[in-house]
């Protein structure tokens, strides 16, 4: 591991240690709460509000490791929330009672598949960059959930799926495991598998990657399958607990992804990420939300903080690759 891998998958846990300590000692000066910010259920629901996010983080990861990007996750989202409560109020799976759950997640989980498979067959077959084919697709599918209830909120509460989403284990909640499962599984896919290395090798060098006989077409379309699947999971872990969707639910989702995938050290270009430091990336943000609300800053400011936190990675990732350029010319 080079100095630049290790000081960037480093930098990101770093951060998160030094939002702690500022909030823990902030907190006790401008909180008007009891609670320490570093208290242990205030740790645990932060993990759980990381999920819808995180989930979709780790999915875009993988896209943006590729050289591509998604703009349409947020409308995926909230598309594949829209289809699994609506299915529930169907004649014949209303009469299956509960048996009808894993119904309406199995309709979610295909219909985010199904669109991330549009965006990636347009991708392979036109050509047209990434970035174009899912800020169409953004305002196509946002559309979709517009006209499927006649933008009018989506709504069916079951009982049982509350249980189920509220429920915890070993302290930790349902959404917050699904979340960690999802880290684990991409990880292992992106540190163990060809599938992984063949991400990394289309990002460095698309045209070379051709050469070597790598699939560049069907990867990529796989890849866009594996973030629709993960927008439309996101749904199924948030909507389970919730019960009402909304046709704006989601909009800049797909933002915030992209600037926690940022912030633990993809590359926009592609060619170099980890799942971890997305991982790291997701709680950063949280914390930065979860921090400033705690210390009594307004919505505004957490978003320009961030943004801010944003632009300046953004600049020292620039400054690290035109460090590493310079370094391999001598």
């Amino acid at each position: 591991m080079t100095k630049e891998t290790l000081f960037k998958q480093g930098a990101i846990w770093a951060f998160i240690a030094v939002e702690l300590a500022f909030f823990t000692i902030a907190g006790d000066f401008l909180s008007t709460s009891d609670k320490s910010f570093m208290d242990f259920d205030n740790m645990l629901l932060l993990l759980k509000q990381s999920a819808p996010i995180g989930i979709i983080a780790v999915g875009m990861t993988i896209i943006m490791i590729n050289g591509n990007i998604d703009l349409s996750v947020g409308a995926v989202f909230a598309l594949a929330a829209v289809v699994m409560l609506d299915s529930m109020t169907w004649p014949f799976m209303a009469a299956l009672g509960d048996w009808a759950i894993p119904l309406a997640w199995l309709f979610a989980l295909t219909t985010g598949m199904v669109l991330g498979a549009i965006n990636g067959f347009i991708v392979w077959k036109t050509g047209v960059d990434a970035f174009i084919v899912t800020l169409g697709s953004m305002l196509g599918y946002r559309g979709l959930v517009f006209m499927y209830n006649g933008e009018q909120p989506t709504s069916h509460l079951n009982w049982t799926l509350v249980d189920f989403a509220e429920a915890q284990f070993l302290g930790l909640h349902t959404a917050t495991w699904f979340f960690l499962v999802c880290v684990l599984v991409l990880w292992l896919v992106m540190t163990r598998t060809v599938h992984g290395r063949n991400a990394y090798a289309i990002g460095n060098n698309r045209e070379a990657a051709v050469n070597a006989g790598i699939k560049v077409g069907p990867h990529i379309l796989l890849n866009f399958v594996i973030i629709g699947f993960l927008a439309a999971l996101s749904a199924v872990v948030f909507y389970s607990e919730s019960g009402s969707v909304n046709p704006n639910d989601g909009m800049l989702y797909e933002l915030w992804a992209i600037t926690a995938v940022v912030l633990g050290g993809t590359k926009l270009m592609g060619g170099y990420g980890s799942i971890i430091s997305t991982l790291g990336g997701v709680i950063a943000i949280q914390l930065l939300r979860k921090g400033l609300g705690h210390i009594g800053a307004d919505t505004e400011t957490v978003n320009l903080v961030i943004g801010l936190i944003l632009i300046a990675v953004l600049i020292l990732d620039r400054q690290l690759n035109q460090k590493g350029k310079q370094e391999l010319r001598t």
